[in-house]
């Protein structure tokens, strides 16, 4: 086999350094002056010594590291290494009666510990101030605002970053001003920042701040662009948290930074039960939501997950994910519509779930109010319909409907559909064993057809960026909280309830937009911001709840129950014969039909 030089190089130096820490143990033991008789056992004891240590040396693989990224596994290895040496060299010199002092014995394994970590270290130190020196011109100087753990993380990945080099750090805890964060000063609060910019000629500032609230980062950022910095954070706490990235893998400011909210608390215990070691389905799989409802119920590793999705290039994308993301974990990737209502009890019958989460619907507002009206309800009415009567036919024991903020006082047909959907889910509730939960939220940001993505775009092309109106306000979470809330309300849900989550305050869309072209590099002096009126069937604000319907509260934070008004079992019989002769009836006549089903539907 053969052998790197550089690993012959590294053998050679400790076996020599186990030679000079021999002798220098006798030097030590005489106070610097060995008499000639101790001496020559010192050298004559070598021939035992030496060898011992390099077979030891050798056998702990001290050889497999590299010097110049010596770490404290290496240095455990080194002194595992010379402890066993300092147990078998006396036991060998004893049996042999070499007339060792037995202080030697025990100065020499202090020394050759020494030695050899000391090299490495110092080899180590030498290189990264050599490569440093090397590249300081050539990397960009950059701030760190925040000293808390993921700053120190960040600091000491970025110490052998060849892109970054951290000239200062900023706190808005005084007490820290003038100390040092791995070597480097802690200049000032936040408030000096740019000063310190212009004085230390830097452009870019990292936010190290993922446990902050989101106010305090909004405020960090509003600093930074002050200041004229471009700005960059790293990775969210929830991401570092899962493992899923490191602290050095620095980003763009996204909007979810500045409107993030406080995390969600999950009942983990409460949904393994529910889910661990089930069969799970999910409608609308490879959709914004129904995606990421698969991923997280994939944490509490079912027995099953069947993914029942209509696009077939969603439901490849969503299967390419699974397979590398958890290739133990059973799935079932099923092309269906949910209105072909043979396919549907097909795939329930097959599986069996224990739980289905219908998230397939068509959800975008202008689009089904003109020409596809009717094609927004059955969709979402008659596929809704579709779904719960197999699961009920079938047995399942929790069925969860995904609804939305548009559902309340609706103006649109989408709105009025999902709203008709919820009273079927009720009224179905009353016939079945099947426990039907409804959960309702608003926008989430960056899913399919929402406002943030076709902003980014408009951006990119070089505006303007289009509002509809001044004034009109929406409420935003992100994709992952939204499925974190249905799946606490699904396993909180005893049946006929429906949950609405905390949205928080809302944002008006014209803010949302300024945001988003600061955040992109530029001002409203460069791209505009241009009103074109409310679309059709849109309105300026959506409401959490009705007029008519009572808000309850759930031990989750986040969580209310809409008491709204609930049919009669002979109800959902009528709608059905309704539903059976729409086919082909023009959009006018759909709208009248939902304005009797749901007397708070109002179109515009």
């Amino acid at each position: 086999m053969k052998i790197n030089p550089r690993t012959l190089l590294a053998f050679a130096h400790d076996v020599t350094a186990s030679a000079v820490a021999w002798i220098a143990a006798f030097w030590l033991r005489f106070n610097l002056d060995t008499p000639g008789f101790y001496f020559w056992i010192a050298l004559s004891s070598l021939l035992w010594v030496v060898p011992v240590h390099a077979g030891l040396f050798w056998l702990f693989g001290l050889y497999r590291g590299i010097w110049r990224y010596a770490s404290l596994p290496d240095l455990q290895r080194i002194l595992v290494a010379v402890g066993l040496a300092a147990v078998v060299v006396p036991a060998l010199l004893f049996m042999i009666r070499a007339g060792v002092p037995r202080s030697v014995f025990i100065l020499n394994p202090i020394l050759l510990a020494a030695l050899m970590c000391g090299s490495r270290l110092a080899f180590r130190a030498w290189k990264e101030r050599r490569i440093a020196v090397l590249t300081r011109s050539q990397r960009e100087p950059v701030f760190v605002l925040g000293t808390g753990n993921a700053a120190v993380n960040l600091m000491k990945e970025l110490s052998a970053s060849a892109q970054w080099r951290v000239v200062g750090v900023f706190d808005d805890d005084a007490a820290k001003v003038g100390r040092q964060l791995h070597g480097v000063n802690i200049l000032g609060r936040f408030a000096d920042l740019a000063q310190r910019a212009a004085r230390e000629h830097v452009e870019q500032a990292i936010i190290a701040m993922p446990e902050a609230t989101p106010a305090a980062r909004r405020r960090a950022v509003d600093i930074c662009r002050r200041a004229r910095l471009k700005v960059l954070t790293v990775p969210s706490f929830d991401d570092l948290m899962s493992g899923k990235v490191t602290v050095s893998q620095v980003r763009h400011i996204e909007l979810d930074d500045l409107l993030g909210r406080d995390p969600v608390t999950l009942d983990a215990s409460g949904l393994t039960d529910w889910l661990s070691g089930k069969v799970v389905m999910i409608t609308g799989a490879g959709g914004s939501i129904g995606s990421e409802l698969c991923r997280q119920v994939a944490r509490f590793e079912p027995r099953l997950l069947v993914m029942l999705e209509l696009n077939e290039y969603a439901l490849y994308a969503i299967e390419q994910e699974f397979a590398a993301r958890y290739p133990v974990l059973r799935t079932v990737c099923a092309i269906g519509d949910v209105k072909d209502v043979v396919r549907v009890e097909e795939i329930l019958r097959r599986h069996r779930p224990s739980v289905v989460f219908h998230a397939a619907a068509y959800k975008h507002v202008p689009l089904m109010e003109n020409e596809n009206a009717w094609q927004a309800v059955r969709n979402n009415v008659v596929g809704t319909l579709s779904v719960a009567r197999a699961a009920a036919a079938q047995g399942v024991e929790k069925f969860v409907f995904i609804s939305t903020d548009k559902a309340v006082n609706p103006t649109n047909v989408m709105g009025a559909s999902k709203r008709l959907a919820e009273m079927v889910c009720q009224s179905l509730q009353q016939r079945s064993g099947t426990r039907f939960v409804m959960v309702r939220f608003g926008n989430v940001l960056g899913s399919t057809g929402s406002v943030i993505p076709k902003f980014r775009e408009q951006i990119t092309a070089g505006g303007p960026v289009t509002v509809t109106h001044p004034d009109i306000t929406r409420y935003f979470m992100s994709i992952p909280e939204a499925v974190q809330l249905v799946l606490q309300a699904g396993l909180m849900g005893s049946g006929g309830e429906i949950f609405v989550l905390d949205m928080g305050e809302p944002v008006r869309i014209a803010d949302l937009a300024r945001d988003l072209i600061k955040l992109s590099g530029f001002s409203e002096d460069d791209i505009r911001i241009v009103y074109t009126g409310l679309r059709p069937g849109e309105k300026l604000y959506e409401e959490p709840l009705a007029a008519d319907e009572n808000a309850l509260p759930t031990p989750h934070p986040k969580l209310k129950i809409a008491r709204a008004r609930e049919e009669n079992s002979n109800w959902l019989d009528r709608v059905v014969v309704w539903l059976d002769r729409q086919d082909g009836v023009a959009d006018d006549e759909v709208r009248r039909g939902l304005s009797e089903w749901v007397p708070e539907y109002r179109p515009q």
